[in-house]
């Protein structure tokens, strides 16, 4: 992004009603053009929404840290530049670059940056933090020549990199990828001698443009996709199965095929961080199977699931799969090596991301892992990231199970040693929960997302509570998998958020959360801010079911119609203490 291009974004009018989003940028220089061009990249990530960016004072980060006041829904971002671990080693503090002082200096960045890690891990106890670490040259001080790397020089990039370890095992602290930076902005084109000098500001424009869009993101923390689903034939291995038969197909180096064995390592690294996989092929059964049962597979069978294997088109397993994933399908991946059936799928669904597999390009495939890497990206694995394929199937077998008749149907519910875990507090440190509220669209009240400083502000507010349920039956662990978001005021419940993951449709654990929250608070009467959307149809129905009409917009349930339509209920309760 050119500045000017900046400047345009930023003349673009925001309605009056937009939210307004509070950005602390914390950093030692003057800001200038880094504000400009962070303010621009947040307009485009929330092009609804307000955006006010605060700073401090130059030449004192951790001053700035120490002093911030963060209002509600605040994020900040701290951008860390070698002259603030010690002013030596910048280019405005004069009169320190003896070799007698280099022992000194990296003493004093040593101390410096374990306050800074200090200081940001207390800020992130009330809010989001991004931070950058140096991105700069280290300046021309040290005795060796510039192809000489000197040991001082090795121990403040050490401390650097402490640091950056530091920051990115702290909860709630995100951080930018230097990598990442480094393909955006090459390092020997971001010092500005001249703006440094003059103005304090050490930044060459390109490079405040390519960090201030890796901030940006980091604010915005898109949720990840949720499932992929891959062919088969010359994408998972090489070679035609129904040609060259079990033995024939390859994906190592041996064959000629190892950009199929790094496609398959990738998958079983996404799954094992909770992305659903599913294959749709145009082939024989029996000879899939026998594929996929060989001992040198990387991705494992039973990561697949399900297996679309037909001579059908490819559109068609495509909606099969999603009806048994129970997720939408922008929130998928497809992958083939054959454009015209890439083109078929992306056809019968526009908004799933559909990608042509890059066969014998080496490039290529590396920037298609790079490309799944960052829509199923996320920062920590969950306990229900592990459970998610395993409960993916428990919700298939109780479908079946359920499309039995009714008396069957119950006795399958009562049988099932359900238990539910309710925890009821304020605490919103919890990411699960967070992530629910931003991800489900099919029980969804209204659609509603939050950033995390919104989701804290949130419950900072007077009233306000989080109530979460986690599930488990005789069939295994679903984890946690109900969020509901609300104020209590008397005997009224104003409840203004409330999902539940589709892996828990079917059993009853929607109406077991009215009671609950009946019960505990005390109310009379629910009053739900509830809205259509194009997705939350089974919320809708589910309403419905105990209105005995269409939900209105809000929708209001007292207690005696909500036990006059309840059906019976077999879960074990249990209870977690109050956060």
């Amino acid at each position: 992004m050119k500045l000017l291009d900046a400047l345009d974004i930023l003349k673009e009018p925001t309605p009056e009603s937009a939210s307004g989003r509070d950005i602390f940028l914390a950093c030692g220089f003057t800001p200038l053009h880094l504000k400009t061009f962070l303010a621009a990249h947040l307009r485009l990530c929330f092009p609804e929404g307000h955006i006010e960016i605060r700073t401090g004072l130059y030449g004192d980060l951790a001053g700035n840290l120490e002093r911030t006041e963060l209002p509600g829904g605040s994020v900040v971002c701290v951008v860390v530049e070698w002259a603030d671990l010690d002013p030596r080693l910048g280019i405005r503090a004069l009169g320190g670059w003896r070799s007698a002082d280099i022992p000194d200096i990296v003493e004093s960045a040593r101390r410096q940056s374990e306050r800074l890690a200090y200081l940001i891990r207390q800020l992130a106890e009330s809010a989001p933090v991004c931070v950058s670490t140096p991105t700069l040259p280290l300046p021309p001080l040290f005795t060796t020549r510039p192809n000489q790397a000197h040991q001082h020089a090795c121990e403040l990039r050490e401390i650097a990199a402490s640091l950056a370890t530091a920051m990115a095992a702290a909860g709630r602290v995100r951080l930018v990828n230097l990598q990442r930076l480094d393909e955006l902005s090459p390092p020997g084109q971001r010092f500005d001698v001249k703006a440094e000098v003059a103005f304090g500001f050490p930044f060459t424009l390109d490079h405040a443009s390519s960090l201030a869009a890796l901030l940006a993101a980091l604010i915005q923390d898109s949720p990840p996709k949720k499932g992929l689903i891959t062919d088969l034939d010359d994408t998972l291995w090489v070679g035609i199965l129904g040609e060259i038969g079990v033995e024939g197909i390859s994906w190592d180096l041996a064959g000629h095929a190892h950009l199929h064995g790094l496609y398959q390592q990738f998958l079983a690294s996404l799954a094992s961080a909770g992305v659903l996989l599913a294959a749709a092929s145009k082939n024989d059964r029996a000879l899939v199977e026998q594929a996929l049962a060989r001992r040198d597979l990387l991705l494992p069978k039973d990561s697949l699931f399900p297996l679309e294997v037909n001579w059908g088109p490819k559109s068609e397993s495509v909606r099969r799969i999603l009806k048994e994933w129970n997720i939408a399908s922008d929130d998928v991946v497809f992958v083939d090596d054959s454009p015209m059936e890439v083109a078929e799928v992306h056809a019968a669904f526009p908004q799933m991301e559909c990608v042509v597999f890059p066969k014998r390009d080496y490039q290529a495939i590396w920037d298609l892992l790079q490309r799944l890497r960052d829509r199923f990206g996320k920062s920590a694995v969950s306990e229900e990231d592990e459970l998610r394929l395993r409960s993916i199937r428990t919700a298939s077998t109780l479908r079946n199970s359920l499309e039995a008749p009714r008396l069957a149907a119950e006795d399958f519910l009562r049988q099932a040693e359900a238990s539910i875990l309710f925890s009821m507090g304020t605490e919103g440190r919890d990411p699960r929960a967070l992530e629910l509220v931003n991800k489900t669209n099919q029980f969804n009240l209204n659609g509603k997302r939050f950033t995390e400083s919104e989701w804290m502000a949130y419950l900072e507010e007077p009233g306000a509570f989080l109530l979460t349920a986690t599930y488990e039956d005789k069939y295994g662990p679903l984890g946690k998998i109900g969020v509901v978001l609300g104020k209590a005021s008397g005997r009224t419940v104003n409840v203004d958020v409330w999902v539940m993951s589709c892996r828990a449709f079917s059993r009853r654990i929607e109406h077991h959360t009215l009671r609950y929250l009946f019960d505990l608070l005390g109310a009379d009467e629910v009053v739900f801010n509830y809205r259509a959307t194009e997705r939350n149809g089974p919320l809708q129905e589910f309403l419905a079911s105990l209105l005995g009409q269409p939900p209105a917009e809000p929708t209001r349930l007292s207690k005696r119609g909500f036990s006059e339509k309840a059906p019976p209920l077999y879960h074990q309760v249990r209870e977690a203490s109050r956060g």
